[in-house]
């Protein structure tokens, strides 16, 4: 069973390649042409999201230097500390929420000084899997098709960042003791 689920897990995109290929051939769509005009839809929105992106990270890069998220984390240690939620991890939790790939580079940091197999690796696994970069795809996503009024978008991503992470932290209790 177990080499069926990996061959399964080895094949799925290349099956699902093939399909919509044979599915767009019986129907007669011009495959090669819908794709051209696909990629030139997509160079343009690139161009179009570049200064998000570029302001993003400049941003990140900033915070990250500066050492904002690691003073953050010492204001708010009493609290964390409390509650049980490990300290070390308000970086990440914090920067998770503007880029993943800075995100996953703290991530790498916690494993090299905790190990992937403690308590906090383990938290931050399952958290960096329960949760999004709310900012950076609220950013894209909005700037990409022009969506000015986000309503509620915020608070209802920030909260469902929130639970993610409450939820990453009860499971860790409940699964690893």
């Amino acid at each position: 069973m177990n080499n069926i689920i990996l061959f399964l897990s080895d094949m799925i995109i290349p099956i699902t390649f093939a399909g919509i290929l044979v599915y767009a051939f019986t129907k007669k769509v011009p495959v090669y042409d819908h794709f051209i005009v696909g990629a030139k839809e997509g160079f343009h929105t690139v161009f179009h999201i570049a200064p998000t992106i570029v302001g993003l990270m400049v941003a990140v890069g900033m915070l990250r230097a500066s050492g904002t998220f690691d003073l953050l984390g010492g204001l708010i240690s009493p609290l964390t500390g409390y509650i049980g939620y490990p300290t070390e991890t308000v970086p990440l939790t914090l920067m998770r929420l503007v880029s993943s790939s800075a995100a996953t580079g703290l991530l790498l940091d916690i494993f090299e000084n905790y190990g992937p197999d403690s308590y906090v690796g383990r938290f931050v696994s399952i958290m960096m899997s329960s949760t999004e970069t709310v900012f950076y795809t609220m950013s894209i996503y909005f700037m990409s098709v022009k969506i000015t009024k986000t309503r509620f978008t915020l608070a209802g991503a920030l909260l469902a960042n929130f639970a993610g992470v409450a939820l990453s932290l009860w499971l860790t209790r409940y699964l690893y003791p």
